[in-house]
């Protein structure tokens, strides 16, 4: 027992240091490594095998909503940033750049995509000539650049793996619609298959998209109060359309510029998955989305093992046959007890325990990662009580995140109430914000919260401003974020 102690005890408690519990727990369960290069990770296969759950589901949901993907280059020349004055100004800091190849220097700079909406707009230019080439509705899966000063494994990395979707459409009220659609496909996705709950809502005109009409996100909070921007959609307007002269003949035989949409979310999800669901033992995945959804333990003594284990690997194959993702750990070298604090540190939702004895009477154990409960199952219904726990657990989940956002909430009517509440305790806090520039940089510089959007269901109205008391034009979300 106290080597199963020991284990745990590698992992630093939140309550401790936040951050190094969050290194601690994606190290020790295998989800990444450093690279050699600066603010790059490896996602070892447990870690991408999490995204492409994520990607699988998303995918689908893209495919039921009529996009198609496709794949643009990952060089941009520098003439294309300079067409769009507030888009390149926008991501000049954290570009990187390619001067030479082949060992010639290169005519033009070529940067390492930061977004792709430049060559996009270059390409729609030249797809669409006519309202009958629209609407155009495209998703790429890419990896992006962007050269971070501070870095943080998935959340926030150099190089990081995303999706975006790049729309065009012959008017602002059809590009609108998309926009709000592709939202609410992110808020069902993340509340839906990673459990996480997020507050929806518009961002402020400082921290929109850099060429943005207007942006929209979903806002997760993470256990240690921060938030996590889990997606964004984005309302261009025009202008893109008028930097890369994207236009189309009319219905009634007249040159028009398309409203286009761009949307995104990315890697840092499994990041906001971890820092939402996890605890002091480890990893806690929903089961949606796990790599390893069931784990089977065979137990007992060596004259019953390999009867244990032929069962064992019987029910294995009841399991997979009906899709459930399990794997059976059968070395008879590790002791149980060790088994058991190893796939709870890497966050398997359901344990699956069975020996001599459970044998004979025809049953197994179920064991939830999420509350500890242990129920026994009969061995003949075993695929259905498995999706039963599964189910159950991803839906405890959610309700968990959810009571502990609605815990951490808190409603202030001046800054010095703010900074007071910032300073004891953790969380989001709502605001009234009267829409002037300087009023929204004062609460940063005087708390390190930033908006993280004005939500379209508050949990109740502000009437006035949190920092010069005029009128509130909007009730904010406020909160330090990652």
């Amino acid at each position: 027992m106290s080597n199963d102690k020991q284990f745990v005890t590698e992992i630093t408690p939140q309550g401790e240091d936040f951050s190094r519990w969050y290194i601690d727990v994606i190290k020790k369960a295998d989800l990444m490594d450093y690279s050699p290069v600066r603010g790059c990770i490896v996602f070892r296969p447990d870690g991408y095998e999490i995204w492409e759950h994520i990607q699988r589901d998303l995918d689908r949901r893209f495919k039921e909503t009529g996009h198609r993907n496709a794949y643009f280059p990952l060089f941009i020349p520098e003439s294309f940033f300079q067409k769009e004055k507030e888009h390149v100004e926008g991501f000049n800091p954290e570009l990187p750049w390619v001067t030479e190849a082949g060992g010639d220097k290169l005519e033009e700079r070529l940067a390492i995509r930061p977004t792709s909406e430049t060559m996009f707009g270059h390409m729609y230019a030249r797809w669409i000539q006519s309202y009958r080439d629209l609407p155009v509705l495209i998703n790429q899966w890419a990896n992006v650049v962007r050269w971070e000063k501070r870095t943080l494994p998935f959340l926030r990395t150099s190089e990081f793996l995303w999706q975006e979707g790049h729309t065009a459409h012959e008017t602002e009220e059809e590009a609108r619609e998309e926009t709000m659609k592709m939202l609410e496909v992110y808020r069902q996705f993340v509340e839906e298959f990673l459990a996480i709950p997020v507050i929806t809502g518009q961002k402020t005109p400082s921290e929109k998209f850099a060429g943005a009409v207007e942006t929209f996100s979903i806002e997760a909070m993470m256990k240690d109060g921060r938030a996590v921007q889990a997606g964004t959609s984005h309302y261009l307007g025009t202008n893109f359309a008028v930097a890369f002269d994207i236009q189309y003949l009319s219905r009634d035989n007249k040159q028009e510029y398309v409203h286009t949409t761009s949307w995104g979310t990315s890697t840092r999800l499994i990041g906001s998955m971890i820092m939402v669901h996890g605890d002091d033992r480890g990893l806690a995945l929903p089961p949606k989305v796990a790599p390893t959804q069931v784990i089977m333990i065979p137990i007992g003594p060596p004259k019953t093992w390999d009867a244990v284990v032929g069962r064992t690997d019987e029910l294995f194959a009841e399991l997979k046959q009906a899709g459930i993702r399990v794997r059976v750990d059968d070395r008879s070298d590790l002791r149980p007890g060790w088994k058991f604090n190893e796939y709870e540190m890497r966050g398997v939702p359901v344990r699956l325990e069975i020996g001599p004895r459970d044998m004979e009477n025809g049953v197994c154990v179920l064991v939830s990662r999420i509350t500890g409960e242990k129920k026994v199952v009969q061995q003949a219904n075993l695929v259905e009580e498995v999706q039963t726990m599964l189910d159950q657990v991803q839906k405890e989940m959610f309700d968990r995140a959810k009571q502990f956002m609605n815990d951490h909430f808190y409603s202030v009517d001046t800054l010095e109430e703010m900074k007071s509440s910032m300073e004891q305790q953790r969380g989001f806090t709502l605001a009234g914000w009267c829409g002037s520039e300087a009023c929204e940089s004062k609460v940063k510089e005087e708390t390190g919260a930033t908006s993280r959007n004005i939500p379209f269901e508050p949990a109740e109205e502000k009437h006035t401003c949190l920092v010069c008391g005029q009128p509130a034009k909007h009730t904010v979300v406020f909160a330090r974020a990652y």
